[in-house]
């Protein structure tokens, strides 16, 4: 099997997508997908055609090795054609999920996208992927950060780099945002994912605000994310904190079906999500040295962290029901 190019970052999955473009093979996912108009058959036929083609000429790339990967390991190719496909049936049927404010999320450039984080398990984080990448006009690409745990777990750690995920550090978040990206960010961390289902939708404490002030140095808006449907996914009713220690976890979840089912229990609840984006957050207009001004990075933080509690309970006050 041949080995991917690596190249540099700023060149990345973007010189490949246009190739893409050029050659007529555009991915599916870079614009809104519509259903055929009324009266026209669904083409089933050509569909699995073109699956197939699609599939054959990824073989094709991956064992000749004309794929790229950027210098944080993001290989787009491999997102585009397995892990977003793979995702997506459970992203539409499974959780059903509804995108609100998707035009608050810049065309293009740098931009911090600040979410909620629940469920015990991080679906939330890989919803959002999907949601950016296929509701956003411009199909961008959702760099998420994540806790040093994932890249110590095996299997997990190249999956994540490939999907472009990155350590959760200033120093890899201000690269990213100064080349253009979009970057994600769930400040909450464990915190968030592991809290008990009596506190859910009740925001844990968002740090120091470390993440604003890596917005402030970018000069990037910050798009503060509310995601409501994932907090019962895995209701969490306690915590086995010394499996956890012997284990090396955060925490241990228990549920009304894991452990007592096994593998089965760790099976998400199908619940109804919505994603909503609210409006940017400027930063490019602060004063020098903003960033390093504790107070301002704490209002900033404080103002972030409202806004998304705000919307989560706009929306939870809307909610017709947990699963419809």
């Amino acid at each position: 099997m041949g080995d991917a190019k690596v190249i540099p970052f700023h060149e990345g999955g973007r010189r490949a997508r246009g190739e893409r473009e050029e050659s007529g093979a555009a991915p599916e996912a870079a614009v809104p997908r519509e259903a055929p108009p009324d009266g026209e058959p669904a083409g089933a036929a050509d569909g699995l055609d073109r699956a197939l083609a699609r599939g054959f000429a990824f073989l094709r790339r991956r064992i000749t090795g004309e794929y790229e990967v950027d210098d944080f390991g993001y290989d787009e190719d491999l997102t585009d054609e397995v892990l977003l496909r793979l995702l997506r049936p459970v992203y539409e049927k499974y959780f059903r999920v509804e995108v609100r404010g998707i035009e608050n999320i810049p065309a293009d450039g740098g931009a911090l996208l600040v979410a909620n984080h629940s469920g015990a398990l991080p679906w939330d984080g890989l919803m959002l992927q999907v949601a950016v990448r296929d509701r956003h006009p411009a199909g961008r690409n959702l760099r998420l950060l994540a806790a040093d745990l994932v890249f110590r777990l095996p299997v997990v750690n190249g999956l994540a780099r490939k999907a472009g995920h990155t350590l959760a550090c200033a120093e890899d978040a201000g690269e990213l945002l100064r080349r253009g990206e979009l970057v994600g960010v769930m400040p909450e961390g464990f915190k968030g994912l592991g809290k008990p289902y009596a506190e859910r939708y009740k925001l844990q404490r968002f740090g120091r605000g470390g993440f604003v002030a890596t917005a402030l140095r970018a000069g990037v808006p910050i798009v503060p994310c509310a995601i409501v449907g994932a907090e019962e996914i895995h209701p969490m009713l306690g915590n086995a904190r010394v499996v956890a220690r012997l284990l090396g976890l955060p925490y241990f979840p228990v549920t009304p079906t894991f452990p007592w089912l096994g593998p089965l229990g760790a099976v998400p609840l199908p619940t109804k999500w919505t994603i909503q984006f609210g409006e940017p957050i400027g930063t490019g207009e602060r004063p020098p040295g903003a960033a390093d001004d504790p107070m301002l990075v704490f209002q900033l933080t404080d103002q972030v962290r409202e806004t998304i509690q705000h919307t989560l309970y706009k929306l939870l006050v809307g909610r017709r029901s947990l699963f419809f």
